[in-house]
């Protein structure tokens, strides 16, 4: 079975360069942060293939709608892989996705946040498979992220040495 490097290519998936911060902008934490065999991965938003962050912007359920918020929920996905593999050295390092919390900027009454995160969990299971790529998930409706994104998500995954 491919590893999920070799899925990538085999899908022609390009993943984005590092986020582009705004100027002067610090943050005082990693992207990933490997504690033995575990790697906790920050709260990623959606990014453009240059590495700025990607729109549609605004709340799920108002100016951006279901099938939008779940393109972004992917792109979060690409983002986190980025990530991953800038740290790691390779994606194939990961023996398992533990859980992922999703945070979705929600309209007053959008009830639909597990349906935005299918954009995500649909692309971890596609570049790992069920085995490595099934994990535990909450999507939870929030009112507001930064930069007025509308989905951020964390995630915990297992690795090998």
């Amino acid at each position: 079975m491919p590893g999920a490097e070799e899925k990538l290519t085999a899908l022609g998936i390009a993943l984005p360069p590092p986020l582009k911060l705004p100027p002067g902008m610090v943050l005082p934490f990693p992207w990933v942060n490997v504690r033995g065999n575990r790697a906790y991965i920050s709260g990623h938003g959606p990014q453009e293939p240059d590495g700025s962050l990607a729109g549609p912007f605004g709340a799920v359920g108002d100016s951006v709608s279901l099938e939008e918020a779940q393109a972004s929920a992917r792109k979060v996905g690409l983002s986190m892989l980025s990530s991953l593999r800038r740290e790691l050295g390779s994606l194939d390092r990961i023996t398992g996705w533990c859980r992922v919390h999703g945070m979705v900027n929600s309209a007053p009454g959008f009830t639909q946040t597990p349906a935005v995160m299918n954009g995500f969990s649909d692309l971890i299971l596609e570049v790992f498979g069920p085995e490595v790529g099934r994990h535990a998930r909450t999507a939870i409706g929030v009112a507001a992220l930064p930069f007025d994104l509308p989905v951020e998500i964390e995630a915990e995954v297992m690795i090998e040495g």
